[in-house]
């Protein structure tokens, strides 16, 4: 029977859930929390070190002599285990690194929700946790369960002044951030051919902002010419079935940007020109190779910074840095006006240099503008191409890259979308049920800031509690008990593959999660701390507040106030490491 890519991958149909040994397993400045989890799975030599890849990057360098305590904890550990793919602070993000170590036909996993980037090598790349990412360290082996596919099909080449960046953000506005959820995404079509390395590597980057397991490319000619070698990939068969397919011609696209406070958010640029900007920012594992440097040092050639705005440049590796100098790019943004930082994540978390102050509005080529992203709930962030955030810096305002003023319409309009936070003083437990059914796209920066993340280590449950849910309901973690049921929205547990939400909620004793629809991430997350997660949207939906819930995960059964509900139980091994109060537990027991 046909079958799509992932089906190859995992030589298995659509539904299935396979154990398979990933080739390589990324993780970086979470690398110190991992290791502390391992050994509390009993770990004392990683199972094959020449399948690990480490790179220090999200606070490169250092900015507290905590965090350097912390890198120079991981070189050691590097060292002790002879692990050979090793990247130091300042070699670059990980996800632009791995363009060294992936290969066609790979399976790719990471501590980090972008690890789909490496997709646009026609590997099967998908982010994990970090507690799964201790566990293959261990054991070398994961689940999966093989996804639905959507087929779209490129036509066409983009016009002028139109980037990769674009066509993401009309995809994402299209299908909605949870549109793909948990789907493997391959990119079909003659448009494929047009496409650079680094526009397939913006677009399987930011497969993760679409809800997706992974996003994928073919093994073509332009993949040959880019590693310098004969390739033989893995694709779908003429008269595979997809979950859904759809068609874009790329010369119909033109700029647009994503606008606050969530990535579906999509407006043509035309919508948004002429709104003063603070700060602009081009990097990030997104858009900081070096297509994106020259595609924007061509917007500001001759041309000074706007007075009152700032400009930050972060290439995405050293190696790109340098090739940066060589060709005069970094010359040009500094006479410019604009400041050019070390090769990392830089402010994208809201832990590096580059922070915005209250009231900024950033334009920034990143690939999240969640609220308080950046570091700052009080700024807000607009998402464009390297080009659009190059020439609106210059101007001060949003610009349009192609020359003039467009007219467009996204022909999508959402009104701002994302979880409004809940006002300090309103309590939303009720009869030991926390009723968050009506907020969408509750996300990993609200439920446990960025900025944290490498304060309090995930393996800390009594460090997070205080800040658990604190970008969101301030009340929460004072009034959560053991037992509580929460009750969510649509894609919840959207964001980065940060596990401290799930690591929190466990220890805090919650007794089932049950929501609309669910983030990937989040729910293997969830499923690894021995947290139950149930979809059901009708269940959640009928929920009046005051409603008792009640939840048995044996027979399937969910009432809510006098309204009973079935669901599908979770497969048994699933099961297993639930009863296990999760994974670390389960390893244990094995």
């Amino acid at each position: 029977m046909p079958a799509t890519f992932v089906e190859k991958i995992f030589d298995a149909p659509q539904g299935a859930i396979v154990f398979k040994q990933p080739d390589l397993i990324l993780t970086h400045d979470n690398s110190a929390s991992i290791r502390k989890t391992f050994e509390q799975m009993g770990g004392t030599r990683v199972m094959d070190p020449d399948r690990l890849v480490i790179a220090l990057d999200h606070n490169a360098p250092p900015t507290t002599s905590a965090l350097a305590n912390t890198y120079q904890s991981i070189r050691d550990f590097v060292k002790a285990q002879g692990i050979t793919r090793f990247h130091d602070a300042g070699s670059g993000i990980c996800h632009q690194l791995m363009a060294s170590h992936s290969r066609p036909g790979m399976v790719i996993v990471g501590s980090d929700s972008h690890t789909c980037t490496a997709g646009a090598f026609n590997a099967l790349a998908a982010g994990i946790d970090r507690t799964e990412a201790a566990g293959l360290w261990l054991r070398g082996e994961t689940w999966f369960l093989v996804p639905e596919t959507l087929k779209v099909t490129l036509l066409g080449r983009l016009p002028k002044g139109v980037y990769a960046k674009d066509l993401s953000l009309w995809i994402i506005g299209i299908l909605g951030s949870a549109g793909a959820n948990y789907m493997s995404i391959e990119y079909h079509g003659e448009g494929v051919g047009t496409l650079t390395i680094a526009d397939r590597m913006t677009l399987a980057n930011l497969a993760s902002e679409m809800g997706a397991k992974n996003a994928v490319f073919p093994a073509d000619e332009v993949l040959q010419e880019y590693l310098g070698e004969p390739v033989q990939g893995t694709w779908s068969d003429p008269g595979a079935r997809y979950a859904r397919e759809i068609r874009i011609d790329l010369g119909d696209l033109y700029p647009l940007v994503a606008a606050p406070h969530h990535v579906d958010h999509v407006k043509a640029l035309s919508e948004v020109a002429g709104l003063e900007i603070h700060q602009g920012l081009i990097g990030t594992c997104t858009n900081g190779r070096i297509e994106d440097l020259r595609e924007a040092a061509a917007m500001i050639a001759g041309k000074k910074i706007n007075p009152g705005t700032e400009l930050l440049v972060i290439p995405a590796s050293r190696e790109i840095y340098l090739q940066a100098i060589r060709e005069g790019l970094v010359t040009q943004f500094l006479e410019a006006g604009a400041n050019v930082l070390s090769a990392s994540c830089g402010p994208c978390l809201g832990t590096g240099q580059g922070i915005p102050a209250d009231n900024y509005r950033v334009l920034s080529s990143a690939n999240r503008n969640f609220l308080g992203r950046m570091g700052n709930k009080n700024a807000e962030i607009y998402l464009a191409s390297p080009a659009a955030v190059a020439l609106s810096a210059v101007h001060g305002r949003i610009t349009d890259p192609r020359g003039g003023s467009g007219k467009e319409k996204f022909p999508v309009q959402r009104e701002q979308p994302g979880s409004a936070a809940i006002e300090n003083g309103e309590t939303r437990r009720f009869e030991g049920v926390w009723g968050y059914g009506e907020y969408d796209n509750l996300n990993t920066d609200q439920m446990f800031a960025g900025n944290l993340t490498y304060q309090v280590q995930s393996s800390d449950p009594v460090g997070i509690m205080p800040h658990l849910f604190e970008g969101f309901d301030p009340l929460f973690s004072k009034g959560v008990q053991p037992g509580d049921i929460i009750l969510g929205g649509d894609n919840f547990g959207c964001g980065s593959s940060r596990e401290h939400p799930a690591v929190g909620l466990a220890h805090a004793g919650i007794a089932a999660v049950l929501v609309k629809s669910v983030n990937r991430i989040f729910y293997r997350s969830a499923i690894n701390q021995g947290l139950p997660v149930i979809v059901h949207p009708e269940a959640v939906s009928a929920y009046r507040r005051g409603d008792p819930v009640k939840v048995d995960f044996t027979a399937g059964k969910i009432k809510v106030g006098g309204r009973d509900f079935t669901f599908e139980p979770l497969p048994a091994k699933l099961m297993a490491i639930l009863e296990m109060k999760g994974l670390v537990n389960w390893i244990l027991s094995q």
